[in-house]
């Protein structure tokens, strides 16, 4: 059965933003090259303007933000959701609901709903009281509106039992292992092997960056740390100027270029993953996938990844302990290689594509049988 499904609720593809791009990015192609139609929005803004990309149909929707800020994330969305109303798409795949479960009553009646249900929103520590508030009724509507949905985390899907009796699909993110083609390409010179340390992130609070490098700061390391991530937001701003008098702190600005991120977190001495709200963060799945050796901040979402295959932390004090003492022996090389095969068995694209055709084949079949029966 070859369907017509549409990906919404992203900035776009190819990935120059997150998690949802990220994932988009490889799904659509994924199930285009198992032979159905599938059709992914973008911003008009989006830096990549043709109308196809990997055999995947790209659809140019205006986007505001840019005039109005966070507002024009809904004005996106509804302007999505009324193209794909005069579409007929078989499926849509709604990734998050932040901006788009208001317009739940304009979902497409003849469309199977499934939403990707993101990972507690509403925990975002960069958020007021107000707009956690309307996360939580953002993520009730999306409950109510949707007809199946899909949760990147274990832990994501038991919160989803138990607050709204749903059941959910456990998908996670996916990752390619480190290839030695990727080994050969990258010019060792540009970084030295494990002679610093390494954080991958948005500028936001709940990414403890703040934690991290206040540790980092008051150790007494000779490395570097080289911080990777757009600075230009207020919370990075403040980061960078925080930081400013401490010359071991790199901070080296976002990079999409896929090898040379690779690169770095390979050859990194110590890989710190701050991320604390969440599902499957496709940042550590990629560091694993890289042969890290990670440190994680300590909570469900990724000790649910990690299990025992990981330094963890809770404070500034801690993340100093570590750098001051981590080893690089045989403990840490059987931690590496562990969240190697995790890679290779759990968090491998093509099972992760795999699963995302297989559920949405099931759910069509299963609405179209209920639509049927009702006739």
């Amino acid at each position: 059965m070859k369907l017509k499904i549409a990906i919404l609720g992203t900035r776009g593809i190819p990935n120059y933003y997150g998690g949802f791009e990220h994932i988009s990015e490889y799904v659509s192609a994924g199930l285009v090259k198992k032979g159905h139609s599938v059709t992914v929005y973008n911003s008009h803004n989006h830096p990549y303007e043709a109308d196809t990309w990997n055999g995947v149909n790209i659809v140019h929707c205006y986007d505001p933000e840019y005039l109005i800020g966070t507002a024009g994330q809904f004005a996106y969305d509804f302007n999505c959701l009324m193209d794909a109303r005069k579409r007929k798409f078989d499926v849509v795949l709604l990734m998050g609901y932040t901006s788009s479960s208001v317009w739940g009553h304009l979902y497409p009646s003849n469309s199977v709903i499934i939403t990707n249900m993101d990972g507690l929103e509403w925990k975002r520590s960069k958020y007021s009281k107000p707009v956690q508030q309307f996360l939580k009724y953002a993520e009730k509507l999306a409950v109510k509106h949707s007809q199946y949905y899909i949760s990147d985390s274990r832990v994501i899907r038991s919160y989803l039992k138990d607050k709204y009796e749903v059941d959910s699909r456990y998908i996670p993110y996916g990752a390619d292992l480190f290839s030695d083609q990727e080994r050969e390409q990258f010019d060792k010179s540009e970084v030295l092997k494990e002679d610093y340390f390494l954080l991958m992130a948005r500028m936001e609070p709940e990414n403890n960056i703040e934690t991290i490098l206040e540790g980092f700061n008051n150790s007494s390391s000779k490395k570097s740390f080289m911080v990777l991530g757009d600075t230009s937001n207020r919370f990075g701003k403040f980061i960078t100027h925080r930081f400013k008098n401490d010359d071991r702190i790199q901070f080296k600005g976002a990079n999409f270029d896929n090898s040379v991120v690779r690169a770095l977190q390979n050859n990194s001495y110590l890989y710190f993953h701050g991320h604390s709200v969440g599902g499957t963060n496709p940042s550590l799945l990629e560091a694993m996938a890289s042969e890290a050796l990670i440190a994680a901040h300590n909570n469900p979402f990724n000790k649910s990844v990690l299990n025992s295959d990981a330094f963890y932390f809770d404070n500034a004090n801690e993340v100093r302990h570590l750098v001051e003492n981590v080893q690089r022996k045989d403990p840490e090389r059987e931690m590496v290689k562990n969240n190697l095969h995790k890679i290779q068995y759990q968090f491998n694209w093509e099972v992760v594509i795999n699963d995302y055709e297989d559920f949405i084949l099931e759910c069509y079949k299963q609405q179209h049988g209920k639509v049927t029966k009702a006739r």
